[in-house]
């Protein structure tokens, strides 16, 4: 077998998983990370769950070619329908999924209203129906929200538009709603734009820095943490030059 490299591999659909990155980074800041968005295939969560398996299985053989150490499926989608197979795949390689933040929504709201907005394919995944059924709650909504990958891929996370699209899908919930589940890593990077729309009253949960945290143990429990200088290298499956540079962006910018 081929020794492993330090890399940590991560991958998305496209520039969503950055967000997840941003909380890897800050969580092990001696790690490299090695990310692949696939925007050239971006959205996932419209496509059938065949082609979303297999675009997963494509995304983790890239990062295996370079020996990861592990993989962390930034994916929201990706990991509703493919993590079992992956890990079926790659049984030896610590593979991390992540998945909607419900448990700490409703461990702060047992009695509140709660929604959480994805994607229709992690929506209708039973993935999420599992952990649904794990921390059960009388008041979670769901609210598909197709479409709004596209505009975070397009670099208009905080435009006009970003806010008329989540003006049509968030308005009749405006006031109503204690906290809304970010399910999809595209949208942390539209958290202004939703506070424009909700207020603020309403908490945002956001599942990458429990993600991070559990990369994290798995890691220390293997004895694969590193103590090196951290290092990002960024690839990504669109022939669009501007699409890195917006991974970049999103990387560094204050949200």
């Amino acid at each position: 077998m081929t020794e492993k490299t330090d890399y940590i591999g991560v991958f998305d659909s496209g520039v969503g998983g950055i967000s997840v990155l941003r909380e890897l980074i800050a969580c092990m800041p001696n790690e490299r990370f090695l990310y692949f968005g696939d925007s050239a295939n971006a959205p996932y969560g419209t496509k059938p769950k065949e082609q979303i398996r297999q675009l997963a299985l494509n995304n983790a053989k890239l990062l295996m070619d370079y020996n990861v150490k592990a993989i962390v499926v930034a994916c929201n989608t990706a990991t509703a329908m493919a993590i079992d197979l992956l890990r079926q795949t790659y049984p030896d390689t610590i593979i991390i999924g992540i998945e909607p933040a419900i448990k700490p929504a409703v461990r702060q709201f047992p009695q509140g209203t709660l929604a959480i907005m994805a994607t229709p394919a992690t929506l209708q995944g039973e993935k999420l129906q599992r952990l649904m059924a794990l921390h059960p709650h009388d008041r979670l909504l769901k609210i598909p929200a197709p479409g709004m990958v596209e505009l975070v891929e397009a670099g208009l996370s905080d435009s006009a538009q970003m806010d008329d699209f989540l003006h049509n899908l968030l308005d009749p919930y405006v006031g109503k709603l204690d906290g809304l589940v970010l399910g999809c890593t595209h949208y942390p990077f539209a958290v202004r734009s939703i506070r424009r729309v909700l207020g603020d009253k309403t908490v945002l949960f956001d599942g990458g820095a429990g993600t991070a945290r559990e990369t994290r143990r798995r890691l220390a429990e293997k004895d694969l943490l590193s103590d090196g200088k951290g290092e990002v290298r960024i690839l990504n499956s669109s022939a669009d030059s501007s699409i890195l540079q917006l991974c970049n962006t999103l990387l560094t910018e204050d949200l």
